[in-house]
């Protein structure tokens, strides 16, 4: 009888060991994980501290897409009947999409802001405000950086010219709108080739233009003896070139000015987002419109005091 009472005691003791072990297993294993999650974001800091000083890329004066982020940050201010454009007098003037692309691919310490249809996996598209860049955030209205993309003519423009719009407003245009990543709006409506055989000369945006050359082509198509000639040379030169004539249409990434809709007819034919980019190598993932103006303005110029 003893005996099997000292048996009892002796599993009891056992099992009392292994579950007191099993505790510092545990816990040890939760003090490890505890550490590496540390270490991953002191690591994450130290990176971003590395990367030093903010070197601010932005477009040149007349760029669409320029005008359009600087009034959204509150980078442009206006004074009166004056616009002041603040952009960091020590920014880097870029004056192509394709041009701050490079820049920040090749820049560890480097911001710029560019088209989100182009966007591509060279670079990092940080959050804003927390909100993703994705066509659906835009189309909802979350995404904060958006703006029309524009095109403009005279009044007496050759119908033949306008006859371009009225494919790409088709659903077959919008459609290609929206597979080359921006938001369009697909309204039910069919195109009808008329067999055109215009020469249409369309001038400005450099953010407009690879959406204008998948519609230019795909307009071709209905219509093989239409000629089709895109200069990409920024929005501001497309609404002189069309208000002057020397382009039927004009291309432009922001609002038009009041100047410019005295003398020129428009049309919305998509909305795109402005997509700010980093270095891949950058660990900032979000960044609030404060502190877009704040960079942009040469206000926060260390990425260490970035992202908090």
């Amino acid at each position: 009888m003893e005996l099997k009472k000292i048996g009892k005691v002796g599993v009891i003791l056992t099992l009392a060991a292994s579950l007191v072990a099993c505790g510092g297993n545990n816990k040890k294993e939760e003090t490890a994980n505890s550490t590496k999650e540390n270490a991953k974001q002191e690591e994450s800091g130290k990176n971003v501290a590395d990367l030093g000083t903010i070197n601010v890329i932005s477009r040149e004066q007349g760029s669409g897409t320029r005008s359009a982020f600087t009034e959204l940050t509150g980078v442009l201010v206006k004074d009166g009947d004056k616009e002041v454009d603040n952009t960091y007098e020590e920014a880097a003037v870029e004056s192509s999409t394709d041009a701050v692309l490079t820049t920040v691919q090749n820049d560890k310490g480097s911001i710029g802001y560019i088209s989100l249809g182009s966007l591509n996996d060279d670079v990092k598209a940080v959050k804003v405000e927390g909100v993703e860049a994705t066509p659906e955030n835009i189309k909802s209205g979350d995404y904060k950086l958006a703006r029309p993309f524009n095109v403009a003519y005279k009044a007496d423009v050759d119908e033949k010219a306008k006859d371009l719009i009225t494919f790409i407003m088709s659903d077959e245009g919008q459609k290609i709108c929206e597979e080359e990543g921006y938001v369009g709006e697909k309204a039910g409506k069919a195109y009808e080739p008329i067999d055109s055989d215009a020469h249409i000369t369309i001038a400005g945006s450099t953010s407009v233009t690879p959406l204008m050359e998948k519609l230019a082509e795909a307009y071709k198509v209905k219509n093989p003896n239409a000629k089709i000639d895109i200069q990409s040379n920024g929005s501001s030169a497309g609404m002189t070139a069309a208000m002057e004539g020397t382009a039927e249409l004009g291309m432009a990434s922001r609002e038009l000015k009041d100047e410019e809709k005295k003398e020129l007819e428009f049309t919305v034919i998509a909305r795109d987002g402005i997509a700010v980019i980093v270095n891949k190598d950058n660990d900032v993932e979000d960044l609030s419109m404060d502190q877009l103006k704040d960079i942009f303005t040469g206000k926060l110029t260390e990425w260490s005091e970035a992202g908090k």
